[in-house]
């Protein structure tokens, strides 16, 4: 259903959903990520990218699970979704109107603009 990465050496919390979610598996998709992203040492600042290539929109119930959990998460810098579904973007963009959020067509990039300026930063 999906797979969580944390990626320390790019502060990257990747995250890729392979299929359809019930209820169920959203609450326990929200439960891993929140006790990971505390025992990885992630903080607010990290980068995220959610890779949604492999699936279309999700059910309706599942996807207001998960956003109604994440309220109050530790706020990302910025916010990279996969997917090069018209209906995919369409529900990303009325659950995740964050300003810091860009939609693309492929995981690379998605991973180039996230990472872009960090030599100069480092």
């Amino acid at each position: 259903m999906y797979k969580v990465d944390f990626r320390h050496e790019l502060n990257l919390l990747d995250v890729a959903w392979t299929g359809l979610m019930t209820e169920a598996v959203a609450h326990a998709y929200v439960e891993e990520v929140t006790g990971r992203f505390v025992r990885e040492g992630f903080r607010s600042g990290y980068r995220l990218r959610m890779d949604f290539s492999r699936v279309a929109v999700q059910p309706q119930e599942a996807v207001l699970a998960i956003n109604s959990r994440f309220r109050g998460f530790p706020r990302a810098s910025r916010i990279a979704i996969v997917t090069n579904s018209s209906i995919a973007r369409l529900q990303v963009r009325r659950l995740m109107p964050q300003p810091y959020l860009a939609i693309f067509d492929t995981a690379e990039t998605a991973l180039a603009w996230l990472i872009q300026g960090t030599a100069a930063a480092a």
